[in-house]
């Protein structure tokens, strides 16, 4: 009996084997679609992942909140400051950056020079190029939507590194000491 056996579950191993390759033709199609539909899926979250996110909204959203609502996602320095109003010299740049936005729809790229360093980033100011004055120059910024609530300031650097050169013809006795290392 047990040779009998033994081939007997070689013979159902061989059907469960046949079987299995005739079966697998017909599911993997339905298995298929549904690993494409995930993976279109996982590639919609990660497109979706690598887009720029405030607070949780798409810039899109950003651009389509009115003031008030966008008010809300600030910090409470910020939030605090814009709740009291714009001061004028703020609200004549304001003007002053949606003129150069529509003009930049038109297909003219305007720069927008100013000494506000206290202004806001707001979404619809994105794309848009400003000239920040630091106290000697304009310092060219362009707007990206990483900037959105910070200030202008903060990307026109007031100081720079100092480099000091060697002594001249009027320095003093101890300071044209150079060593020879």
């Amino acid at each position: 009996m047990a040779p009998n056996e033994e081939q007997n579950d070689g013979k159902q191993e061989e059907t469960k084997t046949e079987d299995a390759a005739k079966e697998p033709s017909k599911e993997p199609s339905k298995e298929s679609e549904e690993v494409k539909d995930t993976k279109e899926l996982d590639l919609a979250k990660e497109r979706d992942r690598l887009k720029f996110h405030y607070r949780g909204h798409t810039l899109d959203q950003l651009k389509r909140m009115n003031m008030d609502e966008f008010i809300l996602l600030l910090p409470a320095r910020a939030r605090r400051s814009l709740k009291r109003g714009l001061p004028p010299r703020q609200r004549k740049l304001l003007e002053r950056l949606r003129r150069a936005y529509r003009a930049k729809k038109r297909g003219k790229d305007l720069l927008t020079r100013t000494h506000v360093r206290d202004m806001l980033i707001f979404p619809e100011m994105v794309g848009l190029k400003i000239g920040v004055y630091n106290g000697k120059q304009y310092e060219i910024v362009d707007v990206k939507p990483e900037m959105i609530g910070h200030y202008l300031g903060e990307f026109s650097l007031t100081r720079r590194r100092v480099q000091h050169g060697s002594p001249g013809i009027g320095a003093t006795r101890s300071s044209k000491y150079v060593p020879l290392k």
